[in-house]
């Protein structure tokens, strides 16, 4: 699959650490963001690239050259005049599907897996996106929940149905914020000149990528979203330049790609991470234990991934839908996000033996795999995100939680107090030694 990279930027927020080159070339570890992404590309047998240069665009061909020094093929086109974040896509040739992506992001990604993720849906273009620490100031995709599927995680189409930019007025939202790493169809390209056509309007030069072409296309229900915890860092300040550079020493940056084993912390979340009032069922009712979000915080920051696994009997008994659910984890997220920290992926066992409720559902009334004690959550979430078990942890507020992390192999498992505040961040503490 081609490669285009848009590779013109100034970094202007960025230009504090290095103004004399263009971002892309900021060294990061005495190498180039842009190597980093080419060196990744490669890895996943990626080498035909293209590089869309402007501003100090020279600097850039001097440097990487035809690419073969870096064992990767390696075109340019250049823009005369800022042409904004897909314009040079309608001028070039292009009669395939592409890889899409900003030169001055940090990402270690297995390509392979996303590509993979395109091709089994019918799309005009693939998003990828992921939970980060500042959803509050970055775009979310809100992809389209099934009404019905009864498994451990909540059913989705990956149809993004919804593009909520920071300046939109939120409500709580689910921590999945756009990447700015596509796969497009020139089909996607094709309606936009289309569109243009049909107004009796002249083409423009300046394309903007989401507010022009993704965004108004959301409604065809062919622009999906790839989810994905690998390390995607937009790092245009300096703050998040120096914590790249941590990342990549302390070897968190290569780690994080799926292709690599993973590790994870996982909790329980009633009595663990929000207060224990029973059968929490209305986002009304949720409450972050004071200590929480700064013990997930340095979770994300650890290396671990940080998995919720959860009992969720209220679905079976008829007081709660999915999609209040959803809501509810949509509460828990955005709560966490205000505080920097996010959680890579929720995992709940919405069945239970127990008859006799009213409102009841009757498909959801057995003895299942993933109810905990039983281990059915953990293997699920293992399978998705390549996670070792055995070298994970789990952490709750029951016994029951104990009995499934050591049913599903964690190598620790701890016991924490619902009615102790900072309890999470406390055992957290013991566990990363600080």
């Amino acid at each position: 699959m081609k490669v285009i990279i848009m590779a013109g930027g100034k970094g202007t927020r960025i230009a504090s650490v290095r103004s004399d080159v263009p971002k892309p070339l900021i060294e990061l570890c005495n190498k180039p963001i842009l190597q980093w992404q080419i060196e990744n590309l490669k890895d996943c047998g990626l080498t035909d690239i293209t590089l869309v240069i402007g501003y100090l665009g020279e600097k850039i061909k001097d440097f990487f050259g035809d690419g073969k020094l870096f064992g990767v093929n390696i075109k340019y086109f250049e823009e005369e005049s800022p042409l904004g974040t897909a314009g040079a896509l309608f001028k070039m040739n292009l009669d395939e599907d592409f890889l899409l992506m900003c030169g001055d992001v940090m990402i270690n990604i297995d390509f392979n897996r996303f590509i993979q993720f395109h091709k089994s849906h019918t799309p005009l273009a693939s998003l990828i996106s992921h939970p980060n620490g500042h959803p509050h100031d970055s775009s979310i995709l809100v992809t389209e929940l099934l009404s019905h599927g009864f498994s451990a995680i909540p059913q989705t189409t990956h149809k993004v149905i919804s593009w909520v930019v920071k300046e939109d007025k939120r409500g709580y939202y689910k921590n999945r914020v756009n990447a700015g790493v596509e796969i497009i169809s020139p089909q996607l390209l094709q309606l936009v000149r289309e569109k243009y056509a049909a107004q009796g309007l002249p083409f423009p030069d300046k394309i903007d990528l989401d507010r022009d072409v993704l965004r108004p296309n959301i409604a065809s229900g062919r622009i999906f979203a790839y989810d994905t915890p690998e390390y995607i860092k937009d790092m245009g300040t300096p703050e998040r330049f120096v914590e790249t550079e941590q990342d990549i020493k302390e070897g968190r940056v290569h780690a994080r790609n799926l292709k690599n084993k993973q590790k994870a912390i996982f909790l329980d979340r009633d009595g663990t991470i929000n207060k224990h009032i029973g059968f929490l069922n209305n986002p009304d009712q949720m409450e972050i234990i004071p200590g929480a979000a700064e013990a997930i915080r340095l979770i994300n920051k650890s290396g671990y991934l940080a998995v919720i696994v959860s009992n969720q009997p209220v679905i079976a008994r008829g007081e709660c839908t999915f999609n209040e659910l959803e809501d509810i984890h949509n509460k828990l997220e955005t709560l966490l996000g205000y505080e920097g920290a996010f959680v890579d992926a929720i995992y709940y066992c919405p069945h239970h033996t127990d008859k006799g409720f009213d409102g009841e559902i009757a498909e959801l009334k057995f003895n299942c795999n993933c109810r905990k004690p039983k281990a059915g959550l953990f293997i699920e979430a293992s399978k998705d995100l390549n996670i070792d078990l055995n070298n994970s942890v789990m952490i709750g507020d029951s016994q029951t939680d104990i009995e499934a992390g050591q049913n599903a192999g964690c190598s620790q498992v701890y016991l924490v107090d619902s009615n102790t505040p900072f309890a999470l961040l406390n055992c957290v503490h013991k566990i990363l030694g600080v």
